[in-house]
């Protein structure tokens, strides 16, 4: 029996089995609103069998946007689109999370198919992002506001209360943020931190506004629900953040009640060298569950369910996340079950046609 179809029980909660839909911004709201589009992208990866369906890095601020079309939950006005969405996820047996997200210098950028790089001007709707230092993260991006004490403050509101909204909204696994070179990760990264005060400086200044949004959210979400949070575990950059920050990280988020660290890698450093390949992130999230002791997710380049399946049985993860490959076929999960020969249930609409090798009596439609 493969562990990649084997359930994984965090809390109270069961996923039903180790496939995991990793957050992909869809660039395709209007002030934050989910729509149709969203409801179909990501329904349509629960009928394709994942476990756990995670959306796409939801913004908490509305300055806190990737781009001006980034998906949103700072309002209660946004509930509602969301639990559209998250009742039609459960109802195909998977499970609804949601990525909080912020992302702090990398904010007010454009659509990335529309060819820009940088920022948008404020002139064409876009506004100056806020960071932990007036460092741009590039020339072509505006270099952003330091934050305040006061701008601090704020922005742990905003976590707890977005956490408070997905929970109205249905979601079961909440996400924080803190990698690809967002906010949260920029307070952790020498290279995006610069401050003087109590939240820069050496690793335990630099962690401390994680590990306080970590326990904000931690206090308002269910005790029987489990908590994420996704880090990069390197800058890929001399002196930047790194795999060994990354471990001694991980210990303290899990006496925060933590329940499993997403590990992905990079994002702070534009001109970072990363060496990408198959699995190239594994290693990390390996080192993560063995030498910090709490559950990890594996993500990056894992395409085949052979390699899925190696991630999980040679103890480098306990969830698997895909983000392209599933964008390339969104039935994946079904794919791999067969794959790895597990019995597959495939949506009673789409049976007929899922086993390749049994003729159809009759044409659809004539039936």
């Amino acid at each position: 029996m493969s562990l990649l179809f084997q359930p994984l029980t965090l809390r109270q909660l069961t996923l039903p089995n180790r496939v995991v839909v990793s957050p992909m911004c869809q660039y395709s709201s209007e002030d934050g609103f989910a729509n149709d589009w969203h409801l179909v992208h990501l329904g349509s990866r629960a009928t394709g069998g994942a476990g756990l369906v995670i959306f796409e890095a939801t913004a908490v601020t509305a300055d806190g946007r990737i781009t001006p079309q980034d998906l949103g939950l700072w309002k209660d006005e946004q509930i509602e689109p969301l639990r559209r969405i998250t009742q039609f996820i459960e109802g195909q047996g998977s499970v609804a999370g949601i990525q909080l997200a912020h992302a702090g210098r990398k904010a007010s950028t454009w659509q990335p198919w529309l060819g820009k790089h940088g920022s948008v001007p404020i002139a064409e709707g876009g506004w100056v992002p806020v960071a932990p230092s007036a460092i741009a993260f590039d020339p072509q991006h505006t270099r952003p506001t330091a934050m305040d004490r006061d701008d601090i403050a704020s922005i742990r509101r905003a976590f707890v209360d977005t956490a408070e909204r997905a929970l109205a909204a249905g979601f079961k696994v909440a996400e924080v943020h803190a990698a690809h070179g967002y906010l949260l990760h920029q307070f952790l990264s020498p290279l995006s931190n610069r401050r003087e005060d109590d939240y820069g400086g050496n690793f335990e200044n630099r962690i401390r506004l994680l590990l306080e949004v970590t326990a904000d959210v931690r206090a308002v979400w269910p005790e029987a629900l489990p908590l994420f949070v996704r880090v990069s575990a390197t800058d890929w950059v001399e002196d930047g953040w790194d795999v060994d920050e990354t471990v001694e990280l991980a210990r303290r988020l899990k006496t925060l009640g933590v329940d499993l660290i997403d590990v992905s890698s990079g994002g702070t450093a534009a001109q970072a060298d990363i060496p990408t390949g198959p699995g190239y992130q594994t290693q990390f999230a390996e080192r993560v569950r063995k030498e910090a002791g709490i559950p990890s997710g594996a993500v990056g380049m894992i395409t085949d369910a052979a390699q899925a399946e190696h991630v999980l049985r040679t103890g480098q993860a306990d969830l698997v996340l895909l983000a392209r490959e599933l964008l390339r076929d969104p039935y994946w999960p079904l794919n791999a079950a067969e794959a790895l020969r597990e019995k597959v249930s495939w949506p009673p609409q789409y049976v007929r046609a899922a086993h390749r090798d049994t003729p159809l009596r009759k044409p659809f439609g004539e039936e």
